[in-house]
């Protein structure tokens, strides 16, 4: 049987360990000082680079606006009024240990460097700044920020290396190569895709083949199943909340399309969020703007968005249960994932990868399938789809006392008299 070479270049071998390259990105500042002179012209100058900036003249000021916001860079003089420097660096970095902050004072010592430095400042400038050494100390800072951010995408690959094997996408059934076709035309553009299929089809696996492929491929991929949280906390987890938005909010948290920037957010089941849920995710993927829960400001967002349901949108639509301008903006590219049962000829190949996959995983030197057993699974209508099929094939292979795998061996995983009886011929 012919099979489908797919090219899919997001095997964990091929992921390179480097530092990322530089970006054209710009920061969210806050400068403390408290001479009203030095925060003109280093907001002028730090402007004219392209960076925003918020200002605050005393540390108290700097201590509100540090718990209201998400700074990526804060510029801080060390001697201030009642709250010195050393302590918004030290609530800086509890806030958000992320943010970096570069100190600045007029009182240079080797002994106050040492202390910021170990507080967990990334630069210290004595006064008068140099405007040159500011800019270059700002792009370590920033450089720092894409390497941490670098390496937990790459724990985050390593994590997820097991569960996720491009070799899982097996086509052979002209519906499937359709899909996979669809996939590699699709995947180096942004266009929002929405898949739809029954669960248990791979609507995840293949969100994750167009991330994989797509210029994006180096950002996060973030999956979310929005059937599985309530109203409230998913709104949270998707557009993030500020401190004080409701009982329980004891700090800023970005959300999910701030967490997903330059990367592609993977939205399951999107058929199962309210409609209150609904307008605000046709708000962002209007905009490109995200607003946190309790906010009256927004944030700009670079996300791809690929969206999948099990549901019939068109009926929702219909019943007033899905909103319809929401539909016609996810659905530029709209692929379905056909079931199991109508890609039959895909039965055997799918379980024989999965025998090898798991026999490998269980220490198991399983061969293969008895006659009898190829003939009932090819016959069974697998309503759980693939996922059903993967759990099924495990189970088989533990219960396994050779190297066939017979039909009682899936007995328990598939409720084995029918399959007992359609392997002896029984109505």
């Amino acid at each position: 049987m012919a099979s489908w070479n797919f090219p899919l270049p997001f095997a964990f071998q091929r992921e390179v360990f480097r530092l990322p390259e530089k970006t054209e990105k710009m920061a969210h500042i806050l400068l403390v000082d408290d001479q009203s002179s030095m925060r003109l012209t280093l907001t002028a100058l730090l402007k004219g680079a392209g960076h925003t900036l918020a200002q605050a003249g005393t540390g108290a000021d700097a201590l509100e606006k540090i718990s209201k916001n998400d700074f990526d860079l804060v510029i801080t003089d060390l001697k201030l009024d009642q709250i010195s420097g050393m302590e918004v660096l030290k609530a800086t970095k509890a806030q958000n240990p992320q943010t970096e902050v570069i100190m600045l004072t007029g009182y240079g010592s080797i002994e106050t460097a040492v202390a910021a430095m170990k507080a967990g400042a990334i630069d210290y400038l004595t006064k008068p700044i140099d405007t040159e050494e500011l800019t270059l100390a700002i792009a370590r800072a920033q450089e720092r920020q894409q390497l941490k951010s670098e390496v937990a995408r790459l724990r985050s690959v390593v994590a997820k290396e097991q569960k996720f094997d491009p070799g899982n996408i097996v086509a052979n059934s002209p519906e499937m190569k359709e899909v996979l076709e669809m996939v590699a035309r699709v995947a180096p553009t942004d266009a929002t895709v929405l898949i739809q299929g029954e669960s248990g089809t791979g609507k995840e696996l293949i969100a994750r083949a167009i991330h994989q492929n797509s210029k994006r491929k180096d950002g996060p991929f973030i999956p979310i199943n929005c059937g599985a949280l309530p109203e409230n906390l998913l709104e949270s987890e998707l557009f993030g909340h500020v401190k004080g938005a409701f009982t329980g909010a004891a700090n800023n948290k970005k959300g999910l399309f701030e967490e997903a920037d330059g990367g592609t957010l993977f939205l399951d089941e999107i058929g199962d969020t309210s409609p209150a849920t609904q307008v605000k995710l046709l708000r962002v993927l209007q905009d490109g703007e995200v607003r946190r829960v309790g906010a009256n400001t927004g944030v700009k967002t670079d996300v791809r968005v690929v969206a999948a349901t099990n549901r019939r949108l068109q009926e929702r639509i219909r019943d007033n249960e899905f909103r319809e301008d929401l539909y016609y903006r996810l659905q530029v590219i709209l692929l379905h994932l056909p079931s199991l049962r109508e890609r039959q000829n895909e039965i055997l190949p799918l379980i024989n990868h999965y025998l090898q996959i798991h026999s490998q995983k269980l220490g198991k030197p399983v061969k293969g399938l008895a006659p009898e057993a190829e003939k009932a699974l090819q016959d069974y209508s697998w309503p759980g789809n693939i996922r059903e099929l993967i759990n099924a094939v495990e189970r088989a292979v533990i219960l396994c006392r050779s190297d066939i795998v017979g039909i009682d061996d899936f007995a328990l995983s598939l409720g084995g008299t029918l399959l007992a009886d359609r392997a002896g011929g029984k109505d």
